[in-house]
């Protein structure tokens, strides 16, 4: 459905420049420095997301190879869907509808076990390895920045800085910005799977489609991240640009004890995630209970609101608000007019609370039948493609400040703005994505 609307139209590469440009221009408003902005790299960096979003939508070959790899994560599931079986027997069946805390969340502990494993053989090590030589030489940035900006296709924010654990404490303040934005721009592989299993359930068709498009979303994230880290915070001093090379022995004695590792934080992962949902979820009912069982019903806005949306909004909630605060801003990227309350509401709810809460927000609204358009919820799962919010701050200053203890200071100015370029760059992923198609 959503693949039946590739193809180019006026309006929204005219819609998508303007995006680009209001994109940019906010990076350039945030920056520490406009006058030390590389404009070659910005270009470069934008060039390339454009390269890769053309040959995702135009390319078969590179569409196949997504789809490939998308049914090996979908095939993941499955396995893990295996191990739940003999835990919970009946209980882990799909008849009585698609129980997220069962059939998703245990995906994350399967996903971190196998890339604890695959670590251990060294295979991540090379594809990052070979995603880093491509943009220390196309977008000229330090071998640092190279493997941390590629590691954060497959390991989370804490993770990836660990790469490169022993050049944290003399890199200087852009490439510490760039670190963190590329952790807040980003998702890890291991969370990937349980995004595919919000989004589409289980249907086979949609899991494959959502499987391919945050895969895209990752691999676009990469350039996205270096482009608005170096406009926010230029590269001001001299690059001591040592020649950087992934550590090969894994820390681990034997691959059982990797899968070991693995899992045990998969664990603390799932439980994280499932504790924030809970949490999260339960405070944006509260909210509602005040502004819409509270004020909205005794003001008489939840009708006034409900006749004015024809129904698609129940009353004074708080998606409700942060999407209205937001319409204007989803307009200028290229988000269809009928859709940007909600889109804006998405992105809102992500960065106030977390990506997962939004993900499932979408997932309630895109069941609903609420979107206009099916091209606003392929943008919105761009948009959503991060971990840019509010808690991820203090996640990553107490990861990085124990990696780098001489650089804590710095990275606790740098929080705030890091998030604020992590929501950016999934923003112009998807507003590029949205610019390619009808």
């Amino acid at each position: 459905m959503i693949e039946g609307q590739m193809g180019f139209g006026l309006t929204s590469i005219l819609r998508g420049v303007l995006g680009i440009i209001v994109i940019l221009g906010v990076g350039y408003l945030f920056s520490s420095d406009r006058k030390r902005i590389d404009w070659k790299l910005v270009g470069g960096g934008v060039f390339l997301q454009f390269v890769f979003a053309l040959a995702i939508l135009y390319v078969p070959f590179i569409g196949t190879v997504l789809e490939w790899i998308g049914k090996a994560f979908i095939g993941l599931m499955h396995f893990t869907q295996a191990g739940v079986n003999f835990l919970l027997g009946s209980y882990a069946s799909k008849e009585n509808g698609f129980v997220f805390l069962i059939h998703s969340l245990p995906v994350v502990i399967f996903f971190s076990a196998l890339v604890s494993m695959f670590y251990h053989w060294g295979i991540i090590q090379r594809v990052v390895g070979a995603f880093s030589w491509f943009l220390r030489r196309f977008l000229n940035i330090s071998g640092a920045e190279g493997l941390v900006s590629s590691g954060n296709i497959f390991l989370g924010m804490t993770e990836s800085p660990v790469l490169i654990k022993n050049y944290l404490p003399t890199m200087n303040k852009s490439e510490i910005f760039l670190v963190m934005v590329s952790g807040m721009g980003t998702i890890a592989g291991t969370v990937m799977a349980t995004y595919i299993g919000m989004l589409a359930g289980d249907d086979p068709v949609s899991r494959i489609l959502f499987a391919k498009h945050l895969l895209s979303a990752s691999v676009m994230a990469v350039p996205g991240s270096i482009v608005i880290a170096k406009m926010i915070c230029p590269q001001t001093e001299e690059i001591v640009d040592r020649e950087v090379s992934l550590e090969k022995e894994s820390k681990h004695a034997t691959v059982l004890d990797a899968i070991s590792s693995g899992t045990m934080t998969g664990v603390r992962l799932m439980v994280n995630i499932a504790a924030m949902l809970l949490v999260f979820i339960s405070l944006v009912a509260l909210v509602n209970f005040i502004t819409e069982g509270v004020i909205g019903k005794y003001t008489g806005l939840n009708d006034w609101i409900y006749k004015v949306t024809d129904g698609r909004t129940e009353g004074l909630t708080f998606q409700f608000i942060i999407g209205i605060i937001l319409a204007p801003f989803m307009w200028l990227i290229g988000v269809p007019t009928a859709d940007i309350t909600l889109v804006g509401s998405l992105l809102g709810q992500k960065t106030i609370l977390n990506e997962f809460v939004a993900y499932s927000q979408l997932q309630i609204w895109k069941d609903a039948g609420l979107f206009m358009s099916q091209k606003s919820v392929l943008m919105s799962t761009y948009i959503l493609c991060g971990f840019a919010n509010i808690s991820s701050i203090g996640i990553l200053l107490g990861g990085m400040g124990v990696l780098a203890p001489e650089k804590r200071g710095m990275i606790t100015r740098l929080g705030v703005p890091a998030m604020i370029g992590g929501a950016l760059v999934s923003v112009l992923s998807a507003t590029i994505i949205g610019m390619i198609m009808y």
